[in-house]
C-alpha cells in the first residue's frame, strides 16, 4: 500500500436497516460517510458469497455466486419491480419475529419469494442483462441454483443421475424447462453487481478502499465441485476422500472438523492453477485488497478421512506452497496467518512477502513470551488487529478474564504504552483498557491497523460474530443497533480522525 492505513472490519449483514440483514441500502453509503469522517481508510468485510449450511459465507454453494439477501429492497421499489405495499407487508411480517440479529430462517421463507416478486417485473430485455448471460461463472450459478430448487434442496449427491453431469448442455437443458427460475437466480447476481459496484465507486471516490475475503475451502454441496470433480480428493462416487479442519488443541479436544472436501493438488498444478487463477482474479475485480483464508493451508493442510465425525485422525499433507503464488507475488493480497505455523508455511510466507495478520488481544495471554504478539514488535509487513470474526470481541475478552490474566492484561498493557510512548494511567475500565489497545495498534509499524466495529462500540460476547466449527444461530448473525451507532457517530468520528492523524494513518 502507498501508506499506512487504518480501518473498520463489518460485514455487510451486519449494517442496520428495517429490513433483517444489512444491504447496500442508504445505511451502507452512510457507513462510508462515517469512515472518512474518522479517517479510516479501509472497510474490511467477509465473504460476499451467497450463505448455505450455517448460514456462513464461509460455506457457500458457489465460489463465484453473490449473497441476494444484500440486495437493496428500497432500490428495487424505486425501480418500480416492488410496491410500498410488499415492503409493508414483508416489514410486518419481519416485526412479527422480534429479533435483532439476522434471522436466516425468515429471510429464506420471505426474502426470496419478494425478491422472485420483483424478477417477474423486471425486463428480461434489458440489454446489460442481456449481455450479462455471458458470464460463466454466474450463469453456472444460475444452474447450480435452479437444480437445487428443482430437488428440494436435497445435497447434489442425491441428485437424479441426469443432472450430475454439469456441462453446457445441461445448463440449455435447464435455460429451456427452468426459464423462469434460472433467469431469476441470474438477475440476482445482475442486480447484485449493480448495486454493489455503485457501493464501491462512492467509496473509492470518498478515499475508502474494500477489502474482501477469499475462503480457501468451498462447499461439498457446490457448483466448484459438481462441474470440477477432478480438482477435489473424491472417491469414484464422488463422495470426499478427506475433508479438512484443524487438529485438536487446547481450546478443542476434538479438533475442527469443518468438512469441505481437499483440493487434488496436482490436478491443479498440472493445468496451471486455472482454477485457482480465475477465482482470485474474479475477487480482486470486486476488491482492492483481498484477504486469503487460512493461508496456511497452501503450505500444509489438515486432512481428516471424509468418514470421520472428528478431526482428531486427521494428518498434515503438503500443499502446493508458494508455486501458486509465484506470478501474484505484486497482488495486494493480506495472508490469514493465524493457528499453528512451521518452518515450510514460514518459508512460503518469506517468498510471498504478503503481510500477515496480528491479534493484539492475544498479547495478554503469555507474558514473558517472545513477544509474538505484542503491538510494540508489529513491523510494516503485518495487519494489525484487537480481534477478528472468529474470536472474541475484545470487551468479551476482558469480562471473562480471571482475576490473575486481568492484573496480567494490566501490566502488559502499562508496559507496552511505557514502550511506545503512550500515555497510560492505571485503570479497571473496560473501555479505557479497549481504547489503549486500539491506540497501540495504530501507533505499531503495522502496514493496516484494523477493529471490528463491535470493539469500537465495546461491545461484550452478545456481539460476538462467530464461534468456529459450530452451528448456531448467534453465527454470523450480529447486527449493529442503529440508535447506539448514530448516539455514538460524531463522538466517535472525532476521537478516531484525531488518532488517525496522531498516528499518521491518513
Amino acid at each position: 500500500m502507498d501508506k499506512k492505513r487504518s480501518g473498520i472490519l463489518m460485514h455487510i449483514s451486519s449494517l442496520p436497516n428495517k429490513y433483517g440483514i444489512g444491504c447496500f441500502s442508504k445505511e451502507a453509503y452512510e457507513f462510508v460517510d462515517f469512515l472518512k469522517e474518522s479517517k479510516f481508510s479501509i472497510w474490511q468485510i467477509l465473504p460476499l458469497n451467497v450463505t448455505s449450511f450455517g448460514d456462513s459465507p464461509y460455506q457457500s454453494p458457489s465460489s463465484a455466486g453473490l449473497n441476494y439477501y444484500f440486495i437493496d429492497l428500497e432500490k428495487l421499489m424505486n425501480d418500480s419491480l416492488l410496491t410500498k405495499n410488499e415492503l409493508k407487508e414483508y416489514k410486518e411480517k419481519l416485526d412479527a419475529v422480534k429479533s435483532k440479529r439476522v434471522n436466516y430462517g425468515f429471510l429464506y421463507e420471505n426474502r426470496i419469494p419478494l425478491l422472485k416478486l420483483a424478477f417477474s417485473r423486471f425486463d428480461r430485455s434489458d440489454k446489460e442483462f442481456v449481455d450479462f448471460e455471458s458470464q460463466e461463472k454466474y450463469v453456472d450459478f444460475a444452474g447450480f441454483m435452479t437444480l437445487k430448487e428443482v430437488n428440494n434442496q436435497k445435497m447434489r449427491i442425491d441428485w437424479d443421475d441426469r443432472f450430475k453431469h454439469f456441462d453446457k448442455a445441461l445448463i440449455n437443458e435447464i435455460k429451456e424447462k427452468y426459464s423462469d427460475l434460472f433467469y431469476f437466480y441470474l438477475w440476482t447476481q445482475f442486480e447484485f453487481l449493480k448495486e454493489y459496484k455503485a457501493l464501491k465507486e462512492y467509496a473509492n471516490k470518498n478515499g475508502i478502499l474494500i477489502m474482501g475475503d477469499i475462503p480457501i475451502y468451498v462447499a461439498y454441496d457446490s457448483v466448484d465441485v459438481l462441474k470440477n470433480p477432478e480438482l477435489f480428493d473424491l472417491t469414484k462416487d464422488l463422495k470426499p476422500k478427506h475433508v479438512a479442519g484443524c487438529p485438536p488443541d487446547m481450546f478443542s479436544e476434538n479438533g475442527q472438523l469443518w468438512g469441505n472436501p481437499i483440493y487434488n493438488w496436482p490436478e491443479h498444478k498440472k493445468v496451471g492453477y486455472k482454477w485457482w487463477n480465475e477465482r482470485i482474479k474474479g475477487c480482486l475485480e470486486l476488491y482492492d485488497l483481498l484477504r486469503i483464508d487460512h493461508f496456511r493451508g497452501f503450505s500444509a493442510y489438515y486432512s481428516i478421512p471424509g468418514e470421520d465425525k472428528t478431526a482428531k485422525n486427521g494428518v498434515w499433507v503438503k500443499g502446493p506452497g508458494a508455486d501458486l503464488f509465484k506470478d501474484k507475488l505484486d497482488y495486494p493480497i493480506v495472508a490469514e496467518d493465524l493457528g499453528m505455523m512451521d518452518d515450510d508455511f514460514y518459508k512460503m510466507m518469506d517468498e510471498c512477502k504478503y503481510p500477515g495478520m496480528r491479534l493484539a488481544h492475544q498479547c495478554f495471554d503469555y507474558e514473558g513470551r517472545d513477544g509474538y504478539w505484542r503491538p510494540s514488535n508489529y513491523t510494516r509487513n503485518y495487519f494489525a488487529y484487537t480481534t477478528s470474526h472468529d474470536s472474541c470481541t475484545f470487551v468479551q475478552y476482558i469480562e471473562e478474564c480471571d482475576k490473575k490474566r486481568f492484573a496480567m492484561m494490566k501490566r502488559i498493557l502499562k508496559d507496552e504504552c511505557k514502550l511506545m510512548n503512550v500515555e497510560y494511567h492505571n485503570s479497571d475500565s473496560k473501555k479505557y483498557i479497549t481504547d489503549k489497545t486500539i491506540e497501540l495498534c495504530l501507533k505499531s509499524d503495522a502496514q493496516a491497523a484494523i477493529f471490528p466495529m463491535q470493539d469500537l462500540l465495546y461491545l461484550g460476547k452478545e456481539a460476538r460474530m462467530n464461534y468456529p466449527s459450530s452451528i448456531s444461530i448467534l453465527n454470523w448473525s450480529w447486527r449493529m443497533d442503529e440508535k447506539v451507532f448514530k448516539r455514538r457517530k460524531i463522538e466517535m468520528g472525532i476521537y478516531y480522525s484525531n488518532l488517525n492523524k496522531k498516528y499518521g494513518r491518513f
